[in-house]
């Protein structure tokens, strides 16, 4: 392994080994430590320990016995022959009821940061009709990011058959009222960008078979499907006509989901793919501008559940 910031270390891990080091702003002062490692090492924890000698030799620099000493205790941490017994766990509910003793050092610290965070995140972009969160086969949040997704892709002169924004993505809920930026960011926190692609009516088929095998997953209001209690898919339909398995769908959706994560592979045999990875193009900001754009209408958003998901 080596690692090179303003000096090199390199570990040989056959022992006895040697830890080199070389200042190099100093000329060129190199102390060799030979050492022995047993037992297994895990190489993030090395790492960690790697950063530390780097520290320990900066600010010892003048003193290297002293860094020697340093090495030593570091490099011998990275033995361990521990192995994990048991797991304990337990819930710590963290609410206002805390916030009944004020630390003033702590508020002090933390104030200009506050200061910094709330300028960004407080600033209001619209407001929502009702309480919206999350939740299979359909929801409102759900409802209302998918939409957004055409909307967005829309506005970019595409022209998608409907849009999939997977359940796992929302991060939050929405309050009735005011949604902040902050808010936003809560609901979507990832970096993902709107993605544009295009799927078989066949491949469209497996598509909704695999949202049925979790119990649904956010689709837009062109989407009407109808799926078992045991995850099966029973009939789907866009824009009101059965689907044929001869023709293309255009799909506005999630980049990350365009890879075939969270169980939904059938994107992988995507094509004509439109994803720019510009910031503009962050799924989040997509939201933010619909949100905007209601609000210089003086209209609130609003999202129903429409029966776009149903289990029989």
């Amino acid at each position: 392994m080596t690692l090179d910031f303003d000096f090199s270390i390199a570990l040989n891990d056959i022992a006895p080994g040697v830890v080199s080091i070389t200042n190099k702003s100093e000329g060129g002062i190199k102390v060799k430590l030979y050492y022995k490692i047993t037992g297994q090492r895990d190489r993030c924890e090395c790492f960690n320990y790697l950063c530390a000698i780097k520290t320990i030799f900066c600010m010892m620099q003048k003193r290297l016995v002293g860094a020697c000493i340093g090495m030593c205790m570091v490099c011998a941490s990275c033995v361990h022959q521990y192995q994990l017994t048991s797991v304990q766990r337990t819930r710590i509910v963290v609410d206002q009821r805390y916030d009944a003793t004020h630390d003033k050092v702590v508020e002090m610290l933390m104030r200009p940061y506050k200061e910094d965070i709330d300028s960004l995140m407080g600033p209001v972009v619209g407001r929502v009709a009702r309480d919206m969160s999350v939740k299979r086969p359909e929801s409102t949040l759900s409802n209302l990011l998918s939409d957004i997704l055409v909307w967005g892709a829309k506005k970019a002169n595409d022209a998608p058959d409907f849009g999939v924004y997977n359940m796992g993505g929302i991060r939050a809920a929405l309050v009735k009222g005011d949604v902040t930026i902050g808010d936003v960011v809560d609901v979507a926190p990832f970096e993902n960008k709107l993605c544009l692609l295009t799927l078989t009516g066949a491949q469209v088929l497996h598509l909704f078979e695999q949202m049925a095998s979790v119990g649904g997953e956010g689709v837009s209001r062109e989407v009407r499907l109808v799926i078992t209690k045991d995850g099966r898919l029973k009939s789907a339909l866009i824009n009101g006509k059965e689907i044929n398995p001869d023709a293309k769908y255009r799909i506005a959706t999630l980049d990350y989901l365009a890879q075939g994560n969270d169980k939904l592979v059938a994107f992988k045999q995507k094509t004509d793919v439109v994803s720019p990875q510009v910031h503009e193009n962050n799924v989040r900001f997509i939201i933010i501008d619909y949100f905007k754009q209601l609000a210089a209408k003086h209209a609130e958003v609003d999202a129903k559940i429409e029966g776009r998901i149903v289990i029989e």
